[in-house]
C-alpha cells in the first residue's frame, strides 16, 4: 500500500477513485501514565510518556486507514492527513484519512 500526503503520486496514474478511507482510534491516558508525565514535566524537555502515547495512537489510526483502503480495493491512499481532538479530559481521538485510489505505474 502506497500512502502519501501529496495530492498526486509522481510516476503513477490514478485509474480508480474508491472514496474516503479513514482510521479512527480513541485513546486515554492511564493514571500511571499521567503520574509519569507529571514527574517528567517537573524537569522539562520531552515528555516521553505522552510522546509514546501520541505515536501509538497515530500508528494505530494509520494501520486502520490502510486496512480500510485495502478493504475498499485500493492500492494507494493520496492526500493522507491526521486529525486529533480531545473528546474529554484525558481522552483523545486520532483520525487518519485520505483518498483511497487504485494506481498504476506510468
Amino acid at each position: 500500500m502506497i500512502v502519501t500526503t501529496t495530492n498526486d503520486l509522481p510516476g503513477y496514474r490514478v485509474t480508480k477513485v474508491h472514496g474516503v478511507a479513514r482510521g479512527l482510534t480513541v485513546r486515554s491516558r492511564s493514571a500511571l501514565g499521567n503520574l509519569g508525565g507529571a514527574i517528567q514535566s517537573i524537569f522539562g524537555g520531552n515528555l516521553s510518556v505522552y510522546t509514546s502515547l501520541a505515536e501509538t495512537a497515530r500508528q494505530e489510526a494509520y494501520d486502520i486507514l490502510v486496512r480500510h483502503a485495502t478493504d475498499m480495493g485500493a492500492n494507494a491512499v493520496i492526500a493522507m492527513r491526521y486529525d486529533a481532538n480531545e473528546i474529554m479530559d484525558g481522552i483523545t481521538e486520532v483520525l487518519a484519512y485520505g483518498t483511497a485510489v487504485t494506481v498504476a505505474q506510468g
